[in-house]
């Protein structure tokens, strides 16, 4: 007698094998049988012929850390199939926050800042009523749709031993010696692994750099090596935006070593102009290999279309010298753009060359969202249009649009259709057993991007459009690779004794929804949403969490707390 039976389906088991017609028994959270169980008795049947049953998608890198407490469902992502979350990215963690009432207020800041979450929503909708990381933790755990794991925040570890010092200089060995036992601690209580980041990009909204960004490489290799002590435990690091020089290669792959765990490293996105820089920095994965360490690259599978604003910054920032604009007051942002001189200072310093120069390419930057009135027209026009009927340069009409909407223009460059070349290139990445899909950022850039919604996006572009790779293999580098990645028992594939973590999908509409705007976060705060079509029910846990693109009632997901819900991931 199964409490559940899905009868009829195509089963896709997530190990990359063909499908198979069968069905699957469920009792409890476990799948109990799959095969033909056409007599077998249920206390409730689902037909699902003519569709697919394929294992829950499994998103190693979001930062719904701080969303747990506002959204039980963690919106949008099991509405596109996810069932399981990998939290605490990056080093942007809101706990532990120790005794001293001022941590909590600099992380929310800071995660702020750098996330893009609205600082009145973490505010609001955030209790920071903990000390420990085993207290935040236990704070969440049982009420939530989807399974839920998290890292340890090398920043939030910085600031609860340093304090203010975390953002001047390096540390102490004693220091040092506290943070180790601090970061102990979290994962004695079930942190799923540590995380830390170097990237240019991630400043606190106090003109410093984010705390992990003062440690040194001792410090890196002296914290990864807490981790070699427990099980089930992993790393995810952003070392450097831009080609890895050698430094950056040797650091995680001794991080990798000293962790006894892999190392994922944020982020890889692929076109077909970028494919050859793509694989130069996969070679990451080899030096790691060559020493005994595992080094994973997280590539998201899809072109971001950034919404880019004067206000939050994000991105803008890593323009040479755009840091110290981006940290002023919308006041004083206001005054400096209106003066002739220090607008023409900005847009000298966006043109120097970095990394990031195809951001300040002005003219080719569509407007997505305006305020004032005078505006409206402009919604959907690129500014080299608009540009030609103002009779301004590009930048200059940018900024006179922002202005006038108060600086709330949201601006950047939409993702049309793309060539079948770019796709071609990120399915030669997916396969390449150094990288692995993931990336959502889920929970962060709330008014930035959206990628929260990768998993039916690559389904509907790569597979049911352009047949690039069958779908057995697209829900098996969706499912069991990052499964495996970080040691998760039991989840992944669809096999007996498994977690009945488990979606019915059409193959015929799988797909994202496009990206609209929604007024739901605390405070009703504005984030952009999408959700999917294809997807008939998402099961947690023997539970259906979503139905026909709705969530249900319930609430059966599990906190993944390390060396019990994971196991030490294969090294090799």
């Amino acid at each position: 007698m199964f409490d559940l039976l899905i009868k009829g389906g195509d089963v896709i088991d997530g190990s990359g094998k063909k499908r198979f017609h069968g069905d699957v028994g469920i009792v409890g959270d476990r799948i109990s049988a799959i095969g033909n169980l056409e007599t077998a008795e249920a206390a409730k049947v689902i037909d699902a012929a003519g569709k697919v049953v394929t294992p829950g998608f499994v998103d190693v890198h979001t930062h719904l850390d701080a969303q747990v407490f506002w959204d039980e469902t963690l919106s949008p992502s099991p509405l596109h199939g996810v069932t399981t979350i990998i939290g605490g990215n990056c080093g942007f963690t809101i706990a532990p926050l120790g005794e001293d009432p001022s941590v909590g207020d600099y992380l929310m800041r800071m995660l702020s800042r750098v996330e893009g979450i609205p600082l009145e929503c973490l505010q609001e909708g955030v209790p920071w009523n903990w000390k420990s990381s085993a207290e935040y933790f236990n704070a969440i755990d049982g009420n939530l749709s989807i399974n839920a794991g998290f890292k340890i925040g090398h920043s939030a570890l910085r600031r609860v031993v340093m304090g203010e010092a975390s953002t001047e200089r390096e540390c102490t060995p004693e220091e040092l010696t506290s943070m180790q036992a601090l970061l102990r601690d979290g994962l004695s209580a079930g942190g799923i692994g540590f995380s830390s980041s170097w990237s240019r990009t991630h400043n606190d909204p106090f003109g410093n750099m984010v705390p992990s960004r003062y440690a040194n490489r001792n410090e890196m290799i002296s914290l990864c090596s807490v981790l070699s002590e427990f099980e089930g435990t992993s790393l995810e690091f952003i070392p450097a935006l831009g080609p890895f020089e050698p430094w950056a290669m040797d650091l995680m792959s001794d991080m990798s070593v000293a962790a006894d765990s892999p190392l994922n490293w944020n982020v890889l996105n692929i076109n077909a102009r970028t494919l050859d820089q793509g694989k130069a920095k996969l070679v990451a994965g080899d030096v790691a290999a060559a020493n005994g360490g595992k080094v994973i690259a997280l590539t998201v599978p899809m072109t971001l279309a950034l919404h880019l604003n004067f206000i939050g910054g994000f991105v803008l920032d890593a323009l040479p010298e755009w840091e110290n604009f981006i940290l002023l007051s919308k006041e004083e942002k206001i005054r400096l753009l209106k003066d002739p001189s220090g607008r023409k200072a900005l847009d000298d310093n966006a043109q120097k060359d970095s990394p990031l120069r195809n951001v300040a390419h002005w003219g080719a930057k569509t407007i997505f969202h305006t305020k004032a009135p005078e505006n409206a027209e402009y919604v959907g026009k690129t500014i080299y249009e608009i540009a030609e009927s103002t009779g301004k340069s590009p930048w200059d009409t940018l900024v006179d649009i922002a202005l006038a909407d108060d600086l709330e223009t949201s601006f950047g460059n939409p993702v049309g259709e793309e060539p079948d070349a770019d796709w071609e290139a990120r399915v030669e990445v997916w396969r390449d057993h150094r990288a692995v899909i993931g990336a959502s950022d889920a929970g962060a850039h709330l008014d930035l991007f959206l990628s929260s919604n990768y998993t039916t996006y690559m389904l509907g572009e790569a597979v049911r459009k352009r047949s690039l790779l069958p779908l057995e293999e697209a829900v098996h580098l969706l499912t069991e690779v990052p499964a495996k990645l970080y040691g998760l028992r039991d989840r992944g594939m669809l096999i007996e004794g498994s977690y009945a973590d488990i979606l019915i999908l059409d193959e015929d509409l799988i797909g994202s929804n496009p990206i609209t705007i929604q007024n739901d976060l605390p405070l009703d705060a504005q984030r952009l949403f999408a959700d999917a079509t294809g997807i008939d029910s998402v099961f947690c846990n023997g539970k259906e969490i979503v139905h026909q693109g709705s969530f249900t009632d319930e609430r059966p997901g599990t906190f993944l707390r390390s060396g019990t819900h994971t196991e030490s991931p294969i090294m090799a």
